[in-house]
């Protein structure tokens, strides 16, 4: 399964009970009211638990965190990153 697939799985079993009519790859979460600002907060947990990732508080933004596209491009940078950085250690 695809990054950007488990995070829409996550979207619709946490925050539209299982109802994923309407949700495309680029629904704004905030803009169409998918997810509140507590919300993003479980979305960040699940992200930094599934991926081990580490998301900082500069990275909680629309440009990172807004969209199932957004959010799976977002974790494959980091996930990029942290690869870089073990590889170099």
């Amino acid at each position: 399964m695809s990054v950007a697939e488990e995070i829409r799985n996550f979207v619709v079993d946490n925050f539209l009970f299982g109802d994923e009519a309407g949700l495309t790859d680029d629904s704004s979460f905030i803009r169409e009211g998918i997810v509140d600002s507590t919300g993003i907060l479980q979305l960040v947990s699940y992200l930094q638990e599934r991926y081990q990732i580490a998301v900082d508080d500069e990275e909680l933004t629309p440009e990172n965190l807004d969209s199932v596209r957004r959010v799976a491009v977002f974790v494959e940078m980091k996930r990029g990153r942290a690869a870089a950085a073990a590889a170099g250690a």
